[in-house]
């Protein structure tokens, strides 16, 4: 019988996997917007784009807030070590995700032409998976002192880590292949083969980096957490699966056809790693301070949060999947006919 915090932990997860897709998919849209516009290509691209971002951009952070406070709700250690070891990184990302969705708004609605709002909103697009991915950094272990209670985060461990910046790298990359490979499946809906033939060249184009960045990844943590890596090898077939989907989305959208099944690689492909990756962190949430049996909450209470967020997970998935069938695959909608 599988325990509460494993379930706990295992829907936390899919809350997170939620948002590396759908936040992928938003901020790299908001930087080959900027890109565009700077390489005079926005006229291609940039109304596709926006219609894409338009009834989504609001609601892509739903499933961080779900992650949040569940994490915090199940494993109440984290407030406490991650709370404080992340002062600066995670407010950094919070002034960073303000900043996105305020120029977001100023571009769309106040001034349309103004590159500076664009910029703004590309940039933070690339910032903010930069700025969250740390918080994998420190869940590795070796980043925390913890010294009479006080929690203190060893930034110079930190920013002369080869792992951490492969994380960062990771962390960019993957969002800009992911949101290529939507978007060039987004044009095809739309059937707008200007939009498609560029989208489709970005999307290729950042595979390769994304799997130089794993390869370095999984590199860097053999280095720095062994446990962590042998258990990521035990699970070989989940990577084997990932890096087949990985070559099945490469064929198709190099072949230049079922550009919806080569999204769906993509996505089963991360699906795939993400999950490999969190099942070899087993039982540690923060190595070596929170383990998943150790540094879960009461057991009814645990039980009240997977009922409350599996509930939540049940009305989630139908609302976005109002949302894209209402906006994002509306034939006329997707054209820019409504």
């Amino acid at each position: 019988m599988i325990s509460y915090e494993l379930l706990g932990i295992t829907v936390l997860w899919l809350f997170l996997y939620g948002y590396l897709i759908v936040a992928s998919i938003d901020f790299g849209a908001g930087f080959f917007a900027f890109y565009a516009r700077l390489t005079k290509q926005d006229h291609l691209i940039n109304r596709l784009i926006s219609r894409y971002l338009s009834p989504v951009w609001e609601i892509t952070n739903v499933f961080f807030v779900f992650f949040f406070v569940g994490i915090v709700g199940f494993f109440p250690d984290t407030a406490h070590y991650y709370g404080s070891a992340l002062l600066v990184p995670g407010s950094i990302a919070i002034i960073l995700l303000a900043i996105r969705g305020s120029f977001y708004a100023f571009e769309n609605y106040g001034s349309k032409e103004n590159t500076l709002y664009l910029f703004l909103y590309g940039a933070t697009g690339l910032l903010i998976p930069a700025s969250l991915s740390v918080a994998l950094t420190l869940s590795e272990g070796g980043f925390i002192v913890e010294t009479d209670g006080v929690v203190a985060l060893q930034y110079y461990t930190l920013f002369t880590s080869p792992l951490s910046w492969s994380i960062v790298a990771l962390a960019i990359v993957s969002v800009l292949f992911i949101s290529g490979a939507f978007l060039a499946f987004y044009a095809s809906r739309a059937d707008d083969q200007p939009a498609l033939k560029l989208l489709r060249s970005y999307a290729l184009f950042w595979s390769t980096p994304t799997i130089i960045a794993a390869l370095t990844t999984f590199i860097f943590l053999s280095q720095h957490n062994a446990r962590h890596f042998d258990n990521m090898m035990d699970l070989w077939w989940l990577f084997g699966i990932s890096v087949a989907l990985f070559m099945a989305a490469m064929w198709l959208l190099y072949s230049g056809r079922r550009y919806g099944l080569a999204f769906i690689c993509v996505m089963l492909q991360f699906l795939c790693a993400f999950f490999a990756y969190g099942i070899g962190h087993y039982p540690y949430i923060l190595d070596p301070y929170i383990t998943i049996a150790d540094g879960a909450t009461h057991e009814s209470m645990g039980i009240a949060l997977v009922a409350a967020f599996i509930g939540g997970l049940c009305l989630l998935i139908p609302s976005l999947i109002l949302v894209f069938k209402l906006f994002l695959f509306d034939a006329d909608y997707v054209k820019g006919k409504k």
